[in-house]
């Protein structure tokens, strides 16, 4: 029986817990250890007997083997960290953002390249029943022309969250409500209907101007490089708990809308000549304690991972895709046209 893939995370917070837990839960993998300045000094025991550092830079003294490093800290860290690992030899899975800045996501992927080494970005709500049935509409183009595309992200976010982390609202090391609360949707936007220019963009700070250096609302109207338009409505003033998320598609041959908190429900599926299939239940979301993030679809980015590693298998998500959507939000902040303390 061939040996298990051996990961480290690096960032015990909620996301870092959360990947800890897919690495013990797949039979391929095992985590060797868990990195967090949290941990004031290096011990040999964890829960299950997992070694515990402080720093990247003493899990990297240690010598400890291990094939996967996971970038779970705060987005204004994953350049710099990503670097240092692909630098020592050493595969990397990066959360979203992969970087604050395309540039700098750039030279992790020449990197990645140049070294023969892995860089996995971690976009799992593509692997979700409902974006995997859209992509196969648009691969198959039942839909036909694509005539507009609206996406509605409503959440809530409030005090607690960003007063429980330091760095949460941040512009240097959060970066901004699309990098941080949306990249996942402009991932599927991306994914599924391309590259997008004509942007508009208008953003406000309703509830978080005492808590954050940028945006919690905001609309973004833009046309796709093959065909059609597009608008893309966020907000994080909510109150109280997420409203939803949803993606609606006017079409040549029919509409469709997926809806729900994650994008995670088909609310309407109106084609001409198409009888729709039974999907998988939606796995639920991530549920944080004051507050829920997207849908756990993890698991499958790890079952993807190892399929890479030990098959040389197709790599769902590249880091060319992560880059494209830095640059997406990078464009969407550069058109603001109020300047609302968001500056690129």
């Amino acid at each position: 029986m061939e040996n298990k893939l051996k990961f480290a995370v690096l960032g015990y917070g909620h996301i870092g817990t959360k990947h800890a837990e897919m690495i013990s839960q797949n039979p391929d993998c095992e985590n060797v250890a868990i990195i967090d300045t949290k941990f004031s000094t290096e011990e040999t025991k964890f829960s299950d007997l997992i070694p515990k550092f402080s720093s990247l830079e003493s899990f990297l003294k240690s010598e400890i083997p291990v094939d996967i490093i996971v970038v779970c800290t705060p987005n204004g860290l994953h350049f710099k960290q990503s670097e240092a690992i692909l630098n020592s030899g050493i595969n990397v899975i990066v959360e979203k953002p992969i970087a604050l800045d395309s540039a700098e996501a750039e030279i992790l992927e020449a990197l990645a390249k140049k070294k023969n080494l892995q860089l996995f970005p971690v976009m799992q709500n593509r692997f979700s029943p409902p974006a995997v049935w859209l992509r196969s509409l648009i691969d198959t183009k039942v839909l036909g022309k694509i005539f507009m595309v609206q996406i509605s992200c409503y959440w809530n976010r409030n005090d607690k969250y960003y007063t429980s982390d330091s760095w949460r609202g941040t512009k240097s090391l959060d970066g901004g409500t699309l990098y941080t609360q949306f990249s996942h949707f402009l991932d599927i936007l991306y994914w599924l209907f391309g590259d997008i220019t004509n942007i508009r963009s208008k953003f406000a700070d309703y509830n978080h101007t005492h808590l954050t250096d940028f945006e919690d609302s905001g609309i973004i109207t833009f046309d796709f490089l093959n065909g059609g338009m597009g608008s893309f409505n966020f907000s994080t003033s909510v109150w109280n708990e997420n409203l939803e998320s949803s993606l609606t598609i006017i079409a040549e041959n029919g509409s469709v809308k997926i809806g729900g908190q994650y994008m995670n429900d088909v609310e309407k599926c109106i084609i001409k000549d198409y009888q729709m299939p039974n999907l998988a239940e939606t796995n639920k979301p991530n549920d944080y304690g004051n507050f829920k993030g997207s849908a756990q679809n993890h698991q499958y980015l790890y079952e993807n991972i190892v399929k890479v590693m030990r098959f040389n298998e197709k790599l769902e998500i590249t880091p060319y895709e992560s880059i494209q959507v830095i640059k997406m939000i990078e464009n969407i902040y550069s058109k603001n046209s109020d300047n609302i303390k968001h500056e690129n």
